[in-house]
């Protein structure tokens, strides 16, 4: 009785169990290659294929999806690469630059012609006028159009709105569709920096502005020594 009872609360052998031993032994088969010969896989199209094709198969998958990955991360590297050639070329020239006259030829030059910018405009706070003939200047007491685009200190993208895009792109504003705003600072808010594209979608709200802010940190220093060297 004791050898029946036994025999009757053994667990049945399920699926699920099999599967367990098969992924806590996974050289079972090695063992038992001759049980290869009659396991078989459906494949997606109703056909059959033996296991050692299924995992042939598998392995085939997801070595494409590396090769997917490694292409990208590849193709991510030399984009970086890229951008930090033009940006070590912008940094150079206006590190070079002597006057605000020089700082504006580097900025429209580097934005334009490798950034694929349509328009720069570099406007500058001052009560005083400048030695300049590419800056703006605007008195603090005319800021209030742009006070929204000074206050957050961060880059600003997308659409500006028509008297905004006006205001800083006047008779060019017509083709500007779309807009990059880089607020310079050190110590206090020296000026903006706005760069304008013919393409609508070209700058976006949603894109990142690490470049943006980096751009914005450089000009700001060049700019404030140049103006420092002026009040000599």
């Amino acid at each position: 009785m004791n050898d029946a009872s036994e025999v009757l609360e053994q667990p049945a052998v399920t699926a699920d169990l099999v599967a367990d031993y098969l992924a806590e032994h996974p050289d079972f088969f090695s063992q038992y290659t001759h049980l290869l010969e009659k396991l078989y896989v459906p494949h997606q199209r109703g056909t059959a294929v033996s296991l050692v094709e299924r995992q042939t198969s598998l392995l085939r998958e997801r070595n494409q999806q590396l090769h997917g990955h490694l292409s990208e991360l590849i193709d991510a590297a030399r984009y970086n690469d890229v951008q930090f050639e033009k940006t070590k070329r912008m940094v150079l020239a206006l590190l070079e630059a002597w006057t605000l006259d020089d700082v504006a030829v580097a900025i429209e030059e580097s934005l334009c012609r490798d950034f694929y910018g349509d328009e720069t405009v570099l406007l500058l706070f001052s009560e005083r006028s400048l030695e300049s003939n590419s800056v703006r200047t605007l008195a603090r007491a005319e800021d209030s159009l742009v006070q929204p685009l000074i206050e957050t200190n961060l880059p600003s993208c997308g659409q500006l709105s028509e008297a905004m895009n006006r205001f800083l792109f006047q008779e060019r504003s017509v083709k500007v569709q779309s807009a990059a705003v880089v607020p310079l600072v050190k110590g206090d808010t020296l000026g903006l920096l706005a760069i304008g594209s013919h393409d609508p979608n070209y700058f976006q709200s949603s894109q990142g502005t690490l470049f943006l802010s980096y751009v914005g940190e450089v000009l700001s220093r060049v700019i404030c020594r140049i103006l420092q060297e002026q009040d000599r």
